[in-house]
């Protein structure tokens, strides 16, 4: 599923089945997040073990941008299947709610904040 603030789908990895549900929404945080005060909750479960790493995100990237100057960053290399995965979202056709899908893709939708609601993602 795909609308202007969220994103949920399926990938099959090489050694990974993956379920994800990305938004801009924080009406989309779960209960546990909302009553920890966060504005951001990454999660991962994997075999029924969930691992919650929310913290700690901000710095990590002020310090990869900071590896980036000094030239120690990444190489194009080591980026490109993450960026083809991001590129496989974007493009991917959302197939509405079938199969084996994020538990959170269920939400209500939210209204557009400009009444765009009829725009097709």
């Amino acid at each position: 599923m795909m609308s202007f603030d969220r994103v949920a789908g399926y990938l099959g990895l090489k050694k990974a089945r993956v379920r994800y549900f990305l938004s801009i929404n924080s009406e989309c945080l779960p209960p546990n997040a909302v009553q920890g005060e966060k504005k951001t909750y990454r999660t991962l479960n994997i075999d029924g073990d969930e691992f919650e790493f929310s913290a700690g995100f901000t710095e990590l990237h002020t310090k990869s941008y900071q590896q980036i100057l000094t030239g120690d960053g990444f190489r194009i290399s080591e980026a490109l299947p993450c960026i083809q995965i991001v590129h496989d979202i974007r493009n991917a056709k959302p197939v509405g709610l079938v199969g084996d899908y994020h538990p959170l893709a269920k939400m209500p939708l939210a209204k557009h904040p400009f009444g765009w609601d009829d725009v097709t993602y």
